[in-house]
């Protein structure tokens, strides 16, 4: 997927640290935007009578995708601290 494609190319990426940072941070801004559009239209689909529960479902996982991607991305902002 997108992110996933995103990740591989940050980490490929020759540029300095703090532009990798501003990427990743930028990218996590826009995936937790659509994360909060997908909670809307969940909260709109579900409110309707009847609602289409196969439609529900798909943003549902959409949203649990973008939670591991936002995971993920944070966690290239964490240094790696040897114990």
């Amino acid at each position: 997927m997108m992110a996933d494609g995103f990740l591989d190319g940050i980490r490929r990426m020759s540029g300095t640290a703090g532009d990798d940072e501003r990427e990743i941070r930028a990218r996590i801004e826009e995936l937790r935007q659509e994360h909060r559009d997908l909670d809307a239209a969940i909260d709109a689909l579900i409110s309707a009578t009847p609602h289409d529960q196969i439609q529900v479902k798909r943003l549902k996982k959409r949203k649990l995708w973008l939670r591991d991607q936002l995971s993920k991305l944070e966690d290239l902002l964490i240094p790696d601290i040897i114990a």
